[in-house]
């Protein structure tokens, strides 16, 4: 690709509101694509302008390393086990790219994309490669004598624990499921990629020995602790059954109709006392939970099975739990339509947050996706004038402006925590818990990725319930990783917003 000799075309348009729901642009969405293109192709210089600033934002995407930057770049600051390893081909009409490499953390992160796009559901494109890829891991693993032959394969899942991988494929006639071209659907996709990638992989891996072994290895330890959470998993469920009294800490609702039903998991036993005594027994249940539950990010499963808090959470939902999306989890039978976690409002209320939401996200994938989950946003002060309404102000940012706007002298009460908050003062007895007062909810959701740089893309959209008025907010992902004071840092601030 080289200079081209003419102008070439220029679009203008502009979105018509009647038919889009959203016609402002986000800057953050539009980078992203453009970024990711031009890994996609190396050859492509794509520049980015924002004229709607007052000083016009210019920024140039080149990637002359391509997918081989594009891996770099979502492994910076990890551990790597290996260098990138790169691999194309072509066969009948379809031309593949890929790469990966491998770090040290327990999850995979494979991306598809079919003619520049990027298919978020996968496809045939990397059913091919994961087979493929299998298959020789396997095959290796038995000639250089590391399985033996009593031992079973490893599973693809085991193969692909640690890896970061891009397969890009340029289709003639590509077939999508669906609208959206989420996922890829042609058949001959799959044969064509594990064609390529089977032999482009073995001639790679015959002149590179310790790479494979450290591949091997990686594999390996996967297997190893797949198979001791398994066998802890089974003891947990067969041998030590969890009684639905939740060690007498739930303070269940009347209600059975789990789509009027919701629960409160309240930080602390005085908050939690407050918050029994001023629900709506008829639908509202509350589970209080003593301080900071386990980081399950990288906690075994015995040990996330044994503890004490979250055998509560699972045994008081009733749907089960699972090591990823399925498995044992059954959304079906979830016995509360809302599951609301209520923390104090600072950072370690935010840190109890991040904790509940990684253990819900690693093992009840399904409750955030389907939007079950909410935050209450408590407040941290109440200012109350001499005359007129008492108003409840959730930041500092807040009472400032509330200064401002009053200059006749008012009583200020600061909250450390719930636990200070009476019965009254929590909420409002009502029919929904959409008339707290002075209570927010902010509901949870699995939003389309804006960034590739976190396993799946997975990205977050948080809306913030204000009643009576609905107000949503975007931000960017922070992805709920091993370091969760990342995620509360910026939580302190955005609960509050």
């Amino acid at each position: 690709m080289g200079k081209a000799r003419g102008g070439g075309t220029r679009i203008n348009f502009l979105p018509d509101g009647e038919i889009f729901d959203r016609t402002r642009f986000k800057e953050d969405e539009i980078k992203s694509r453009m970024h990711e293109t031009a890994y996609l192709n190396p050859a492509l210089t794509i520049i980015f302008e924002d004229k709607r600033k007052e000083i016009t934002e210019h920024v140039e995407y080149h990637e002359p390393d391509g997918i081989i930057g594009f891996i770099k770049d979502m492994n910076k600051s990890k551990d790597p086990v290996c260098d990138v390893i790169y691999f194309k081909g072509e066969s009948e009409g379809i031309s593949v790219e890929g790469a990966f490499q491998y770090i040290n953390e327990f999850h995979e992160n494979v991306l598809g994309f079919c003619n520049n796009i990027y298919n978020s559901e996968g496809g045939t494109h990397l059913t091919g490669f994961k087979t493929a890829f299998t298959n020789i891991i396997n095959t290796y693993a038995r000639e250089l004598n590391i399985l033996k032959e009593k031992d079973a394969n490893f599973t693809g899942a085991d193969v692909r624990n640690g890896i970061t991988a891009v397969i890009s494929i340029k289709h003639p006639d590509p077939r999508f499921e669906g609208q959206t071209k989420t996922k890829l659907d042609n058949q001959d996709a799959a044969k064509v990629v594990s064609k390529v990638s089977g032999e482009e992989l073995v001639r790679y891996f015959d002149r590179n020995l310790e790479t494979l072994k450290n591949i091997i290895g990686c594999a390996e330890k996967a297997a190893k602790i797949r198979k001791t959470e398994e066998k802890a998993k089974t003891n947990m469920l067969t041998k030590q059954k969890f009684s639905f009294d939740s060690n007498g800490k739930l303070a269940n609702c009347e209600s059975k109709d789990a789509t009027k039903c919701e629960i409160f998991i309240v930080e602390g036993d005085s908050a939690g006392g407050s918050a029994k005594t001023a629900r709506n027994r008829a639908f509202q249940a509350i589970l209080p939970i003593r301080g900071k539950i386990l980081n399950v990010e990288k906690a075994s499963i015995d040990k996330v099975l044994a503890n004490a808090e979250i055998k509560t959470m699972i045994n008081a939902f009733g749907c089960g739990f699972s090591e990823g999306y399925g498995n044992d989890f059954d959304i079906t039978k979830l016995r509360y339509d809302k599951i609301i976690i209520m923390a104090d409002a600072d950072v370690d209320g935010a840190h109890i947050s991040t904790l509940l939401l990684t253990l819900f996200y690693r093992f009840m994938p399904e409750l955030i996706y389907e939007g079950h989950v909410y935050i209450a946003m408590p407040p941290l002060y109440k200012a109350m004038p001499s005359k007129g309404k008492e108003e409840y102000l959730y930041d500092d940012k807040a009472l400032e402006q509330y200064r401002k706007r009053h200059k006749s002298p008012f009583t200020l009460q600061r909250y450390k925590g719930l636990g200070e908050m009476d019965a009254d003062q929590l909420w409002l007895k009502a029919e929904t818990t959409v008339s707290f007062s002075p209570l927010k909810l902010l509901i949870l959701s699995m939003g389309t990725p804006l960034s590739r740089n976190f396993p799946k893309g997975i990205s977050m959209t948080f809306t913030v319930w204000s009643w009576p008025v609905l107000v949503k907010m975007h931000i960017l992902p922070v992805f709920l990783q091993e370091n969760t004071y990342l995620f509360s840092a910026s939580a302190a601030s955005l609960f509050r917003s």
